[in-house]
């Protein structure tokens, strides 16, 4: 008998748009009161971020050992990174050539000498160095522990696959498996527990956000915002659009059924705190969990579309707004330089600004001083990268999953249609999620 659903009311999703309608309102109408209620949001967000790196790790651990392949899970790697290369280039290309032709920093005329910096040096100070080599090293942890108490999701993923590397090469170690089973399902409810935290966390984000920035920086620089809004918006329904089609997913439907976890990241401007949920739901949809649990946390490093858009955006603004003049040259070179960058921007609220800083530190053209023009509305821009971040996660999940025969594409018509027919068994998924 197919369960009944829960009125629309009582779901999180309507809570959460509650939370983030009311932020809204408190922060348009008591924009200093509205400010104060920032620890709701960052409260909300740490306290997901706690739970990333145990889930990560045993999540994957257990896919692996279940799994028992290892020649399948380097085949699962290599693919999800070529598809994560292929991608974001495209997404890097389809912002330069958008920002190129819209020209949103044109006849602004600024003048570097007069922009005051110190709003930046947050931001400037963290860009460290961005080379291969170091970003290579920084995915080995100093300890085992460290990249726990750090949150590092690629030193997580680093030392879960090991660990299910080395399950599958002792077989007879069946107890650890399940215990790891047994600690996984503790995580995943204390996850559940967590997210009932959410409207709170979505309205005091919210709040803070528009009383801290007010809604006359979007208007000052409405342009700009417009060119990273439409440009992700025609990313999603155009080449993540015609991917899905090309896999039989309707990529509409799959929005309404992440709809929850998109919320979430409206409101906290950050993909990090749907990364728990974005496990559970796209194995409920019918991705094998080995495929799930790599894909998903690789793709929160190198899978950043939407902050592939907003870096070629804002540097080409940038650029104009300053009257810097590049050549076709230096613009492949920055295309060039991004295709690297990119690929270790953080998830968290900032990190893609923090890259932004390091990149143009990098380039030395255009100058680093301009992104202080972006201060007022990097906010509202972390917004729609982190959306455009999770959803083409999302899709890279389903399409490696796909190209695997991980995928069980009857099970996901099922649950992106809203149910499935009491003559059709289901096959229970990691945790109930509903659709």
């Amino acid at each position: 008998m197919v369960p009944s659903k829960r009125p629309f009311f009582r779901t999180l999703y309507f809570r959460v748009l509650v939370g983030v309608i009311l932020g809204i309102a408190v922060g348009f109408l008591w924009p200093h009161a509205a400010q104060e209620m920032k620890p709701f949001g960052d409260g909300f967000i740490k306290i997901v971020r706690m739970m990333v790196a145990p889930i990560i790790f045993l999540s994957v651990v257990i896919g692996i050992a279940n799994v028992g392949d290892l020649r399948k899970l380097g085949r699962i790697g290599i693919k999800a990174l070529i598809y994560f290369e292929v991608v974001s280039t495209l997404a890097l290309l389809l912002g330069m050539i958008v920002a190129t032709v819209v020209q949103p920093g044109r006849s602004m005329n600024v003048d570097v000498h007069t922009l005051d910096t110190k709003g930046i040096q947050q931001y400037t100070s963290q860009t460290g160095s961005l080379g291969a080599v170091d970003f290579v090293l920084n995915i080995i942890p100093d300890t085992f522990t460290g990249a726990f108490s750090k949150g590092e999701i690629l030193q997580v993923l680093f030392l879960a696959i090991l660990t299910g590397m080395a399950l599958v090469m002792l077989p007879s170690e069946g107890r650890v498996l399940r215990a790891a089973q047994s600690a996984n399902k503790v995580c995943f409810k204390m996850i559940s527990i967590i997210m009932e935290a959410a409207p709170l966390g979505a309205f005091g984000a919210m709040a803070f956000t528009i009383g801290r920035y007010g809604l006359t920086t979007l208007i000052s620089l409405g342009k700009l915002l417009l060119c990273v809004y439409l440009t992700s918006i025609g990313f999603v329904a155009l080449i993540l659009g015609a991917l899905c089609m090309a896999n039989g997913i309707n990529l509409w439907k799959l929005i309404l059924y992440l709809r929850e976890e998109l919320l979430i990241v409206l409101a906290t401007s950050s993909s990090e705190p749907a990364l728990p949920q974005m496990l559970v739901k796209m194995e409920n949809l019918g991705c094998s969990r080995v495929v799930t649990g790599l894909v998903i946390p690789a793709g929160y490093s190198f899978n950043l579309d939407g902050t592939s858009i907003y870096l070629t955006v804002s540097t080409l603004f940038i650029a104009q707004a300053t009257n810097t003049h590049l050549t076709l040259v230096q613009q492949a070179f920055i295309l060039f330089v991004l295709m690297l960058n990119s690929k270790g921007a953080a998830t968290v609220t900032g990190g893609g600004f923090i890259t932004l800083a390091g990149t143009l530190s990098t380039l030395g053209t255009p100058p680093v001083a301009g992104i202080t023009l972006l201060l007022g509305v990097d906010r509202f821009m972390s917004e729609m990268r982190s959306l455009t971040n999770l959803i083409g996660n999302g899709v890279a999940t389903i399409l490696v999953a796909r190209w695997e025969g991980e995928f069980d594409a009857e099970r996901a018509r099922l649950v992106l249609n809203g149910g499935f027919d009491s003559s059709q068994k289901l096959p229970a998924p990691l945790e109930k999620v509903e659709a």
